[in-house]
């Protein structure tokens, strides 16, 4: 099969899940693109940036929260999707490093504000870096207005420390979004994107899930595996990328399983949510 068809096809059978996409919806994304520096050989970022332009293109999403995103790779997708736009800085407050870049559909959604934070002892520290973290983690976040009824949304995304013995760590960080989120407006739908490096039987998907509903869990209508990180084999093992809301309702979830010639646009099957706003 082509690419081209096999895309055709995903789109169409997507179609056929979810029934008609009403006009009110919001189409939401989480996309771990894959670090650019990884030595990942036929799967690196100069083979695979046309096939996720595509994918993207294919599911049509209004926005879209990314991590381990290199500069290079969201100004690659923007070429190549001139309806998107994406901002955030790097987890050490730059542009050199791994972003949570958030991506959005400039002609559908505005930029009302927009920060970040950090995940450690301080914050508003840029890079801060405590409870036995490697690497600075932190949260990129934003207020979005849709054009078409001016209603608002904010949208968080993160990505969580990967060892094993970062548990700790990851429970502490889902404690600090849970509550960085409860002093937001409670008459304004929230939203988390992100790989949260752990799956949902964690402490950390409990502290989040106790403001917060899991779209995989609550979908009436899903499509694809329920784990999302194959390692680029197509074969996953883990759930650790999720999109978690309040304040909406959501139609349908899908783990998007695209590939063109065996490989894939990433070492994790993006997933998208559509929710009525």
């Amino acid at each position: 099969m082509t690419p081209l068809r096999n895309l055709a096809l995903l789109a169409a059978m997507t179609a056929v899940l979810a029934g008609p996409v009403a006009a009110e919806d919001l189409k939401v994304m989480s996309f771990n693109v894959r670090t650019i520096t990884g030595p990942d050989g036929p799967d690196r970022w100069d083979m695979r940036k046309d096939l996720f332009a595509d994918t993207i293109r294919q599911m049509d999403p209004d926005v879209i929260g990314t991590q381990e995103l290199g500069q290079q790779q969201g100004d690659d997708t923007v070429a190549r999707l001139p309806k998107f736009t994406w901002f955030g800085r790097d987890r050490f407050g730059g542009h050199k490093d791994e972003h949570m870049g958030i991506f959005y559909r400039k002609d559908r959604l505005k930029l009302v504000k927009s920060g970040d934070f950090w995940l450690s002892d301080t914050p508003d520290k840029v890079a801060s870096i405590t409870w036995g973290n490697i690497f600075p983690r932190m949260v990129n976040w934003a207020l979005f207005e849709r054009l078409s009824d001016h209603k608002q949304f904010y949208l968080l995304d993160t990505h969580f420390p990967y060892r094993d013995t970062d548990e700790d760590a990851r429970s502490r960080s889902a404690r600090e979004m849970a509550a960085w989120t409860a002093k937001l407006p409670s008459n304004v739908p929230v939203i988390i994107t992100g790989d949260f490096n752990t799956g949902p039987e964690s402490e950390s998907h409990k502290a989040l899930t106790a403001s917060f509903k899991d779209a995989w869990s609550t979908a009436p209508v899903k499509d694809g595996p329920e784990e999302t990180f194959h390692g680029f084999t197509g074969k996953p093992t883990k759930r650790i990328d999720w999109i978690l809301y309040r304040g909406v309702t959501v139609q349908s979830m899908r783990t998007i399983t695209v590939s063109k010639d065996g490989h894939y646009p990433s070492d994790h099957f993006p997933v998208q949510a559509d929710f009525t706003l």
